[in-house]
């Protein structure tokens, strides 16, 4: 039986980076870069007003309120180039986000001066500061988002809404992307029933698992390419290999048959096939019976077991960072939480709790087991904000204690239960 921590590092030593793909920037929402975006203009790309107000030539030096200026004309946003400001006896009336005028270096706010005249059509043609004015205010110089040339987005990155944003401001029409990762999910279980209309018979259960992991890892930045149900025949096990392999899938997993009965298939059809097994049973619970095995065309198998927790931590723990490395991802870390009240997991096994990271009426942040775990209930899944770590070397583990917490996949962010 293999150590938890040294089964996930096996797992990264088959991972192999995914091809690059160019994805219109419009469309790669989800998508994980592969290689740095670098800004090609500035942001914003020309001097602008912060403020409906006044552009003024303050040469460095505050203006004292009472200084009077003649107003040479209007700036709207979307005006070109205006004449330029030299002086410190003209400003120009200038709404928010308009081109600052050549030489002007402050803007006033238009509640902070007194139109003492104004034309025909009722627009300012002299005004008065009520109040001082220091050089600088209330403009956006170009390049003070982004400078041009510098980098605004790695490689290994996730592109969610901001993203789409900066790559609107900066023009940027299309990005490098890694082909999502092509996967393949087999339940195996003549007892399975897909149909959610079927009248079950007395020995008969719905497929739970298929929708689950399906949606995980889509989740996790997958291409599902094959998801399909078996009964318990290595035949047909070894029919839906050979299947997902025409499909071109790259992972491979099934649910159930792994353990030691009779009926559990999955490693001797898997060496049939040619595979390696790299490992057989890791030192956790739930999920004890994982396998992992490998094919000689390189695609990385994973047997998980057929309960709903133990497929999900499985899929959690061991598929998901083979994704991540394959997408060219950072490592992922978990976070340290105070765990609420004290826990007794056996000595010598890891645990993988499902959990509820609660903020409390005073701002705290606690870790909470919920109660449900055997891995055959589902109900907690629906509760669970989160997966707590509990190590193999710390049994007990006190109230107070600082533990390992990971959101519900790699890519999910972490949602917070609140407490008034």
């Amino acid at each position: 039986m293999i150590e938890f921590d040294g089964a996930r590092a096996q797992i990264l030593t088959l991972a192999h980076l995914t091809p690059i793909e160019v994805c219109p920037a419009g469309e790669s929402l989800g998508r994980v870069l592969a290689a740095p975006v670098i800004s090609a203009e500035n942001l914003p790309p020309f001097d602008n007003s912060a403020m409906d107000g006044f552009a003024l030539f303050s040469g460095g030096v505050a203006l004292d309120g009472g200084r009077e200026f003649a107003v040479r004309g209007a700036l709207m946003a979307g005006d070109g180039q205006s004449e330029a400001l030299r002086d410190g006896t003209h400003a120009f009336e200038i709404m928010t986000g308009a081109r600052l005028p050549d030489g002007a270096d402050a803007v006033v706010p238009v509640e902070q001066v007194a139109v003492l005249e104004r034309d025909a059509a009722g627009h300012a043609t002299r005004i008065r500061l009520e109040a001082t004015i220091e050089t600088g205010r209330h403009l956006r110089r170009a390049g003070e988002d982004v400078a041009q040339g510098i980098e605004v987005m790695a490689a290994g990155s996730v592109i969610g809404p901001a993203h789409l944003a900066m790559l609107a401001a900066l023009g940027v029409g299309q990005v490098s992307v890694r082909r999502r990762p092509r996967v393949a999910l087999v339940c195996t279980g003549r007892e399975l029933v897909d149909t959610a209309d079927a009248t079950l018979d007395g020995s008969q259960i719905r497929n739970s698992n298929g929708p689950l992991l399906a949606a995980r890892l889509r989740e996790a930045g997958a291409e599902l390419v094959l998801q399909a149900t078996v009964s318990d025949e290595p035949e047909a096990f070894a029919a839906a290999l050979a299947q997902a392999r025409a499909c071109g899938a790259e992972v491979f997993i099934s649910t159930g048959a792994v353990s030691m009965g009779r009926h559990d298939f999955v490693p001797d059809t898997l060496r049939q096939a040619g595979a390696q097994l790299h490992f057989h049973k890791v030192r956790m619970r739930p999920g004890k019976p994982l396998l992992l095995a490998s094919l000689p065309d390189g695609i990385v198998c994973f047997g998980l077991p057929g309960n709903p927790a133990s497929s999900a931590v499985g899929l959690r723990f061991f598929v998901e960072p083979l994704l991540r490395a394959m997408l060219g991802m950072a490592t992922e870390r978990p976070l340290r939480v105070v765990l609420e009240a004290c826990a007794t997991p056996a000595s010598g096994w890891r645990y993988l709790y499902k959990g509820a990271l609660v903020l409390d009426a005073s701002g705290h942040m606690r870790a909470r087991m919920l109660a449900g775990q055997e891995s055959f209930r589902i109900r907690p899944l629906l509760q669970a904000n989160a997966w707590l770590e509990l190590a193999a070397d710390r049994a007990p583990v006190q109230a107070g204690d600082l533990i390992d917490v990971w959101p519900p996949g790699h890519l999910a962010g972490m949602k917070i239960e609140v407490q008034t």
